[in-house]
């Protein structure tokens, strides 16, 4: 996500994620942490998903 995508998801002005960066960076860490994380939860359901076709289409082909 681009800066103008968090902020627009967040509903603030760009300006606003950028004074956090700068004048509250423990709050601006703690933000991109929880976009970090639930970009890794999306990665891993979708490479569960994978494996689970692999599986399924292993036991067809048995």
């Amino acid at each position: 996500m681009t800066q103008r995508d968090i902020a627009g998801y967040l509903n603030i002005d760009r300006t606003t994620l950028y004074n956090w960066k700068k004048n509250k960076p423990n709050l601006y860490k703690i933000i991109m942490q929880g976009f970090e994380v639930e970009e890794v939860k999306k990665l891993l359901k979708e490479s569960l998903e994978k494996l689970e076709s692999i599986e399924t289409s292993d036991k067809k082909k048995k």
